[in-house]
This record gives structure tokens, C-alpha cells and sequence, in this order.
């Protein structure tokens, strides 16, 4: 039997995510610009496939193929004849959906590969049975004998996503490690280019090692174009190795998504947006991070537009070594009265921020106000679906000249109801209340989180010129009590220089902040919380952060004692600074359950919160930001992983409570979206909250160019054949 972590199960939640009322507000203007940037995101979101895993854009074409030719109703009466069960035949929906959803075979949410809840020799015959088999037998085999050994296989390796002999990625070329990861990361900083938009390949010749650094662009000439003074292209010796810069990767989606963005500036709403996504195109055409940042500096100029949406190469957190970006795109219209809230959250921040604990010194010397909104999500796409975001990522733009912030409301709407049944590991006299409070509470924590979080904290920086940033003669470590000895050099960045722990790290600090912040009543106040009702928002705030940390545990590796996931290895790690605190602030018991199998309890003691608790984490998140602050890279990583690692010694078995949180998890939910079509003038196409939906959005999303977008995804793939983990 194997472990159900690599399965997705029968019951698991799937849910239509809600726009409706949203976009029917939305001018007839609104409703193109919003439909033009949605096909720019989908086709762009396809890329994900090709970041993720070897297998993953053929197990998609295998799916779209057959399910274009035949609905899930009409294929269940095949599959009844070939002999598969109901509950084998849904094990197939639920697959191809999670695939839909992931964008990939392995989970976006801990990185965890999942493979079919059926046997392999009946989704086999399930295919062989198909309609887009009798039409097309021979490409089919070939599809599947391209696909269906990786489709099933849980070698110790390709259990989840990681570098080298750790995990699978895409981002790098099989034969690469974290040396080649470390070696091109200096290559890269050398040229003053950003890893963002890249992947590696490596090969031997000669017994000299030779690495392509691949841009995504829509374009695949290697020299300057038009609008550029340098290509960044050609080949290069550096540290006696060879590196080639080459554009291409992703050819045919990005020109997709050049396509459309261009198509969505004649619906613009002003000249930030027009500007913005010009350069939007450029980036996306020439594969230029420059361009991108350019854009996203009118990005952040453009205020309360009604449509929001941001679209790129994004986020690092699938990325083994932390700086390659994976797709991202969401298009989402602005909530009026929750946005009211975080206009007012945003302008108490001067207010706020000195609450902070570390120093003046290691403050922003501006706090850049930011656009906070919430939004109702009409498309986001990519591996899976945030609850918040604070972007743009690059940091020499958010240091000095600003970010937004956005909470997506629809999505906290469905993704954190919970029900009593299903309420792991707390009291029962605790559930009533979570159940109550988990919401509200959730959304002061995001939106603290994103914007005093991830839009706090100063970097420390000498430029190319020598220049600093600050006064080296005068700030002073409040840890060392010494001057400031490390800083950032030129054009290190935090990714570059924290590398694989920059992601869990950052999120961890704003974690922190979020808890830290929320004891204040003017936080709680601002979102209408006052008295008990305020109290219990902190109580369910915390608790929620202590809980999720042990159900953190779920997405640590033992085998390779790596996390797969930066935001749980980051609320572990504050559970284990609130356990060490002591005083009995909280408690992690291991039990029988009712059912006779093992489980456990975490308990808070709400009167120590604003005193023990408080203290604890003033005390943490001074060293977090001290540490990120001053490049302090040894310090930081070795503070960090003191806190992340996962063992069976001291006053907890963290390895045993592993194993009882994996009997009892719960699969994270699924989102069905709508999609949007042009008829006459735009309509939004909705579909019911089951895998049945979520498989046809999917198919009808790519309906006018199926059979050409199968084979380039096709071609895309076996372009990197040679390169084959």
C-alpha cells in the first residue's frame, strides 16, 4: 500500500471560486481589459508545466486530449465498460483535476508528487478505450509510453520536487547540484542578470562542464533588439567554465502572452496601465527582467484601478535554490468595502511600524504607502492559489520605491471554512471558537502579513559605487552591540545571497509580524474588533499559528531532512520559538484518539499571550530582521535551521508527530475558475465546484487553438529531452 500523502483522495474539497457578482459590475471596457489579461495569464500559467517536472506537459496534453473528445459523463460509461469501479473511475477525475490545478504532478502546496488512485493497467485500458485513442492510436501510445512510467513512479527521488539527488526539478538540467545552482547564481550576478526569467542546463564536453542559461521570451534571436542596448546573450568563460545565454525557453507561450497583453492595452484604463504593460511585452519578447521591473514600477503607480492584476515570472518558492520565478498571472476585481479596511491598515503604518522591535536604524527610512486591496479573483494562474500577495518581488524596487499589497477575498472566502469534524488536534471546547474566528482572524493576519511584514525592514547596501545606505559609523547591531560589520554588495540581493532559505525565512518574518502586531487595538479596531470579540481574534490568530505549525509537519521530508514548503517550515518554526518560551504558553501532547490511533493536542493559555508570547517573538523577530538586514547569511541560516529541524530527541518527537499528522491530514481544497468569452460583448463562463468542472474549464479554455497548443507544448517538452532528469 502506498503512503496516501502521493494520492488525492475521493472526498477532497474542490470549490467554484465566486466572481460573479464582481464582474457583473465591471464596464463593458472593464470586462475586455479583464478578458485580454486572463488569456495572457492562462497561456502564460502553462509554462508551469515545463518548470515542474519532466512529465508534466505530457500527462496534460494526454488529459486535454482525451477529454476534448469526450466529456467526464460520457468517458464514465467507457470506463464501466473496461471495468474500472466508480470510486476508480472518480480517483481518475480527482487526478486529472489535481493535474488542472497544480499545473503539474506534484502539489503546489508542499511540493509532494501525487499519482493516480487506480492501477496503472486500468487507466490503461481507460485510455486504449478512449475516443481520442480509435481517432488517433498512434500518437496516443506514444503519449503514453512517453509519460505513464513517471505518471506512477515513487522512487525515492521523485517523491518531490529538489536539486540533485534530492527531488526532481525542471529548473535545472538532472546532472546539475547545488554547486552548479551556486556556480551560475555568480555567473549570473556577474552579468548583472537576474535568475528570475532563467533555468539551467548543464553538459559535460570534454570533461568540461558547459552551461545554457535558457530566458524565457517569445523571441529566440540571440542578439540585441530593438529597444535593448545589450542582449545579455552570447557565450561567456567565467571561473573556467562555459556559459551560453540563450532566449527562447517557452517560445510559443510567451508570444501567447505577448499577444494578449498587447491586445489588453487598447482597454486600459489610464497611461500607467498602457506603460506598464508595453513593458510588460517588451519583457515577455525579449525574456528582459529589466523591462519586467520597468513595468512593474507603473504597476505600483497605477492606483485602485477596478481590475488589478499582475503577471510574470514571480514567485522563487518551487525553485530548489530560491531565485528562478515560476509563472504567475491573476486578473481580479477590487472589493470596495474590505479595501476600506486596509486603506485604513495602510495608513496607520508610520503609526504601527515603530512598534516594531528592532531599531529605527533597521527601518525603512520612508514607509512608501501601498495600494492594500482586496480583490475577487477572476483568474489566477499558475500552481496554485494564494490568500494574500505583497508584490512586486524584486527588492530594490520595494525598498525605495514601493509595492502593493492584496488580499483575495473569495479565496479566504472558501479555502479556510472548516468544518467541526474535520478540526485536527485542538480542544474541544477550543473548536466552537476557532470555527468562529478563523476567518476574521486570518484576514487581520494577512493582511499585517503582506503589508507590514513582507513591506517592512531595511536592506543594508554599498551600490557599484561605493555608496551606502546608511551610516556605518553610527547603526549599531542591537544584537552584538557592535557597528554593522556585512552588508549587501552591488547587485546582491536577498534572494541571491539567503538563497534556498530566503523564501521560508521572509515568510517567517512576516508571519511573526503579523502575531506581533495583532496584540495591538488599534489593528483590532481598524477591523471592527473590539472587546472580547477583539480578544478572541488574537486568541484564534495564535492558536491557528501554533497548530499550523505541527500541521507544518506534513511537508517535511525525513529522508533528505528538507521542508517543501516555505510557509509551514516557517510556522513550525514559530511553534517551536513559542514552545521554547515556556511558562506553559503552549502545549503539544501526544494521545490516543477515540479511533484508537495516535493523535495529539495543542493547547495556548490565552492570558500569556500578550506577556510571555508577546515577549518570545519580540525577541525572534529582532534576530530575523537584524540578520536579513545586515546580509548576515551565516548567522541567519544557522538560527533558522535551528528552529526548522525535525527530530525524535528532546521534550518532543517531532518525527513520531509526523507520522500522526499524515494519519490525519486533510487534502488541501481545489479551485474551479470561470473562464471568459467574447460574444458580442464578454461574458463570464462559470462552472459547478467538482473535479468534472474543474477538468472541463480546463478543456474550454483552450478550445480555438487546441491541437496547435498540444504540440508545441509537445515540441517544448522533447526540447529538453536531452536534458532529462
Amino acid at each position: 500500500m502506498v503512503d496516501s500523502q502521493y494520492y488525492l483522495p475521493n472526498d477532497i474539497g474542490i470549490a467554484a471560486l465566486d466572481c460573479c457578482e464582481a464582474f457583473r459590475l465591471l464596464s463593458p471596457r472593464e470586462r475586455m481589459y479583464a478578458h485580454h489579461l486572463s488569456r495572457a495569464a492562462w497561456y502564460g500559467g502553462l509554462a508551469v508545466l515545463l518548470q515542474t517536472s519532466p512529465e508534466s506537459a505530457n500527462i496534460f496534453v494526454l488529459l486535454q486530449r482525451i477529454f476534448r473528445k469526450q466529456t467526464p459523463a460520457q468517458l464514465e460509461q467507457v470506463a464501466t465498460a473496461v471495468g474500472l469501479s466508480s470510486e476508480e473511475y472518480l480517483a481518475f477525475l480527482v487526478y486529472a483535476a489535481g493535474l488542472y490545478a497544480n499545473m503539474g504532478n506534484y502539489k503546489s502546496f508542499g511540493d509532494t508528487k501525487f499519482i493516480p488512485n487506480l492501477p496503472k493497467d486500468k487507466l490503461k485500458a481507460l485510455v486504449w478505450a478512449s475516443q481520442a485513442f480509435q481517432d488517433q492510436p498512434g500518437e496516443m501510445e506514444a503519449l503514453w509510453n512517453s509519460c505513464s512510467c513517471p505518471l506512477y513512479s515513487l522512487e525515492d527521488r521523485q517523491k518531490q520536487l529538489g536539486l540533485g539527488d534530492k527531488g526532481i526539478t525542471t529548473y535545472f538540467s538532472g546532472n546539475c547540484g547545488l554547486e552548479d545552482a551556486e556556480l551560475a547564481q555568480k555567473f549570473l550576478d556577474s552579468q548583472n542578470l537576474s535568475a528570475y526569467n532563467t533555468r539551467l542546463f548543464k553538459r559535460e564536453n570534454g570533461g568540461k562542464a558547459c552551461y545554457e542559461v535558457r530566458l524565457a521570451s517569445a523571441v529566440q534571436k540571440d542578439c540585441a533588439m530593438d529597444g535593448e542596448s545589450d542582449s545579455h546573450c552570447g557565450n561567456f568563460n567565467f571561473e573556467e567554465k562555459e556559459f551560453t545565454v540563450k532566449r527562447g525557453d517557452y517560445a510559443p507561450l510567451m508570444e501567447k502572452v505577448s499577444y494578449y497583453v498587447q491586445q489588453a492595452q487598447a482597454h486600459a484604463a489610464n497611461d500607467n496601465q498602457k506603460k506598464m504593460l508595453e513593458e510588460y511585452r517588451r519583457s515577455f519578447t525579449f525574456g528582459s527582467i529589466e523591462a519586467h521591473k520597468e513595468g512593474s514600477r507603473y504597476w505600483i503607480k497605477d492606483k485602485g484601478p477596478i481590475v488589478e492584476s499582475y503577471i510574470g515570472f514571480i514567485e522563487s518558492y518551487r525553485d530548489p535554490f530560491g531565485s528562478r520565478g515560476e509563472f504567475e498571472g491573476f486578473v481580479a476585481v477590487v472589493n470596495k468595502a474590505m479595501s476600506e479596511r486596509f486603506a485604513k491598515l495602510v495608513s496607520s503604518a508610520e503609526i504601527l511600524l515603530p512598534e516594531l522591535p528592532w531599531p529605527r536604524d533597521f527601518e525603512k527610512d520612508i514607509f512608501l504607502k501601498p495600494d492594500f486591496t482586496s480583490l475577487d479573483v477572476l483568474t489566477f494562474a499558475g500552481s496554485g492559489i494564494p490568500a494574500g500577495i505583497n508584490i512586486p518581488n524584486y527588492d530594490d524596487i520595494r525598498q525605495s520605491e514601493g509595492f502593493k499589497n492584496v488580499s483575495l477575498g473569495n479565496v479566504l472566502a472558501v479555502a479556510y471554512a472548516t468544518q467541526k469534524d474535520k478540526l485536527t488536534f485542538l480542544e474541544e471546547e477550543d473548536k466552537d471558537v476557532y470555527i468562529k474566528w478563523k476567518g476574521p482572524s486570518f484576514e487581520v493576519q494577512v493582511g499585517l502579513h503582506e503589508l507590514l511584514g513582507h513591506g517592512s525592514g531595511k536592506l543594508f547596501v554599498q551600490d557599484d559605487k561605493g555608496k551606502f545606505n546608511f551610516d556605518q559609523s553610527k547603526v549599531i547591531n542591537p544584537e552584538t552591540g557592535e557597528q554593522v560589520r556585512v552588508w549587501y554588495r552591488g547587485s546582491e540581493t536577498w534572494d541571491s545571497k539567503f538563497s534556498t532559505i530566503a523564501s521560508s525565512y521572509e515568510e517567517c518574518r512576516a508571519e511573526c509580524v503579523g502575531l506581533y502586531l495583532c496584540l495591538n487595538q488599534q489593528v483590532l479596531s481598524i477591523f471592527g474588533h473590539e472587546g472580547q470579540d477583539a480578544e478572541d481574534v488574537v486568541y484564534i490568530n495564535w492558536l491557528n499559528m501554533v497548530r499550523a505549525g505541527l500541521l507544518g509537519l506534513e511537508f517535511y521530508t525525513p529522508e533528505s531532512k528538507s521542508w517543501r514548503q516555505a510557509h509551514m517550515q516557517a510556522r513550525f518554526v514559530i511553534l517551536r520559538v513559542l514552545l521554547e518560551a515556556g511558562e506553559g504558553l503552549v502545549g503539544l501532547e501526544e494521545m490516543t484518539g477515540q479511533d484508537g490511533r495516535p493523535d495529539a493536542r495543542i493547547t495556548l493559555d490565552r492570558s500569556k499571550i500578550h506577556t510571555v508570547g508577546k515577549n518570545a517573538i519580540h525577541r525572534f523577530l529582532c534576530k530575523l530582521q537584524v540578520f536579513k538586514s545586515t546580509a548576515d547569511v551565516e548567522g541567519g541560516r544557522a538560527l533558522y535551521d535551528s528552529y526548522s529541524a525535525v527530530s525524535d530527541g528532546g521534550s518532543h518527537n517531532f518525527l513520531r508527530l509526523r507520522e500522526t499528522v499524515l494519519l490525519r491530514k486533510e487534502a488541501r481544497k481545489m479551485f474551479v475558475q470561470a473562464n471568459t468569452r467574447i460574444n458580442g460583448i464578454v461574458e463570464l463562463v462559470e462552472y459547478e465546484g467538482s473535479a468534472a468542472g474543474l477538468i472541463r474549464s480546463f478543456i474550454e479554455r483552450f478550445q480555438e487553438d487546441a491541437e496547435q497548443l498540444e504540440a508545441d507544448l509537445l515540441e517544448l517538452n522533447k526540447r529538453d529531452d536531452d536534458w532529462k532528469n
